[in-house]
């Protein structure tokens, strides 16, 4: 049976509407086997109309509109304005959304997969999904995200305690929207973080250096990379982990070797001389 696809659309948008109702949080909607086939079938229809595939495209835009139209109304305004642990919170719980919401929807378009999708060669459905949560959410907020990522970890490394899970799953978005290659993690993230650390432990080096005694000083660098070691790289990504230990020691011990050096000297003279 033909079907244009402004009428097929309309019953696609019924099924659209219940969807964003759930993940929103609407308890008292689900999806039964009949709706989900009912979907499906109208997506396969309006596909195959003749002649065929010439409505694949109409669709496959659609298709795309759904996840933009979504973001741009739900999504970003509930991030706008959140700082810190709460933008985090925030972010976290709309990643879950839009995974369940991406799930969905490639179920009921799997026909643009089959045949579409392997002709025209253009993005899977998932792909669509996952990467209109980053072009619209970490490209316009990745700055403000970054931070509030840094702010948590800053304030461990003070001493505070973080909600390390949080961090861990924001950490794991950068990774799961390049579907497991790690080039928005390191574009968006690792590089700012070495960077940062790098400041982090060079202001506290600066410090150290001059009110510190050689084993003081040393004892303090051994407890700041243990922390890094068992503490920060518990939610990194491992790639991160040997390069964030260099950056630490090269502050801390490196960039003072001198001074360092003629600390222990003094130590031991002192030392010496209170024998004497």
């Amino acid at each position: 049976m033909a079907i244009k696809v402004g009428e097929g659309w309309a019953v696609i948008q019924e099924g659209i509407t219940k969807l964003i109702q759930i993940i929103e949080g609407d308890q008292t909607q689900s999806f039964t086997s009949q709706e989900y086939m009912r979907y499906y079938s109208t997506v396969y229809t309006m596909c195959c109309t003749l002649p065929i595939g010439a409505n694949s495209q109409k669709v496959y835009d659609k298709y795309k509109s759904i996840f933009e139209d979504y973001i741009n109304s739900k999504v970003l305004p509930s991030l706008q304005g959140k700082k810190h642990e709460a933008l985090l919170q925030e972010l976290e719980k709309r990643w879950s959304n839009h995974k369940i919401m991406t799930r969905w929807l490639v179920r009921f378009f799997h026909y643009l997969d089959r045949y579409f999708v392997v002709t025209g060669k253009v993005p899977s459905t998932q792909e669509i999904g996952l990467s209109s949560f980053y072009n619209l959410i970490f490209e316009e907020m990745n700055n403000q995200i970054r931070d509030a990522i840094m702010s948590m970890i800053d304030s461990e490394r003070q001493g505070n305690n973080i909600d390390q899970g949080l961090v861990k799953n924001v950490l794991a978005i950068y990774v799961d929207v390049g579907q497991g290659s790690m080039k928005y993690y390191e574009k968006d993230f690792e590089d700012a973080m070495f960077k940062h650390t790098a400041a982090f432990y060079s202001s506290k080096a600066s410090n150290w250096i001059k009110n510190e005694s050689y084993k003081d000083y040393m004892l303090k660098v051994e407890c700041c990379l243990k922390h890094e070691r068992e503490t920060v790289s518990c939610y990194l990504q491992n790639r991160s982990h040997n390069k964030l230990l260099e950056i630490v020691e090269y502050e801390l011990l490196s960039v003072y070797a001198t001074e360092l050096h003629e600390k222990k000297q003094l130590d031991a003279s002192l030392l010496t001389d209170n024998l004497m």
